[in-house]
């Protein structure tokens, strides 16, 4: 079933994502967070995959309309993002899920992907709310962390050969969250790159990780925010 745009209040104006609901029942919500590129029809096919899976999946426009295939140009839309509007608009797409009828629970999951992880961990420090993070390879070098803020756990989802975000870069951002009193739970995949996740990309796709990566990722979903 195809999702539909939705919009809310955000910064004196209005945000608009793509949201995906499952076919039936209620479930946990979570927030997916786009890479660099754009809200692209991957990130649209991994919230309707979130659905098939009976969570309701809200995946926010972060770049307002725009998205690329040139990595030259997700480079400047990522750098020109205005990191505290973008954060305003996660905690209102936070407060939109959660208004969704198909959503169970008090809170929900934010997770993302490349640019997309360093900002769920972001929504999770701005807002109560959050009551899960999944970081996949996330970096940003402009998103600044209080983890004191942090009220929910984390799993991190890295690569071994990962240029942006290297194992040394997760593992001390897993110390840094646990030196905050926090949980994080950390998976480097051997022999993986940046975005193994990421099935349009045949030049670093893994099959295997992602698969993996995917099971993790519902389990503990559903762990923190319950299955119903």
């Amino acid at each position: 079933m195809p999702g539909t745009i939705v919009e809310w209040k955000s910064n004196g104006s209005t945000a608009q994502g793509y949201l995906a609901t499952p076919a039936a029942g209620k479930g946990p919500g979570v927030i997916v967070i786009q890479e660099w590129w754009g809200l692209v029809p991957h990130i649209k096919a991994l919230a309707d995959r979130f659905a098939s899976a009976g969570l309701t999946a809200l995946a926010p426009d972060m770049y307002h309309g725009k998205s690329t295939s040139s990595p030259d140009e997700a480079g400047r839309l990522m750098m020109a993002l205005d990191i505290g509007r973008a954060g305003k608009a996660l905690v209102g797409a936070v407060d939109c899920l959660l208004a969704q009828p198909t959503v169970a629970g008090g809170k929900v999951g934010a997770l993302g992907f490349c640019m997309g992880g360093q900002l769920a961990l972001a929504a999770g420090c701005a807002s109560p709310k959050v009551g899960a993070v999944i970081d996949f390879y996330g970096v940003h070098p402009a998103v600044k962390l209080d983890f004191a803020k942090l009220t929910a756990p984390v799993l991190g989802l890295f690569a071994e050969r990962d240029a942006f975000v290297t194992p040394e870069v997760a593992r001390k951002l897993a110390a840094d969250v646990r030196a905050a009193g926090k949980r994080f739970d950390l998976h480097i995949y051997p022999g993986c790159d940046h975005a193994f996740m990421n099935d349009t990309r045949p030049d670093v796709y893994d099959r295997a990780a992602a698969d993996d990566a995917w099971r993790r990722s519902l389990e503990f979903l559903r762990a923190n925010l319950g299955s119903e």
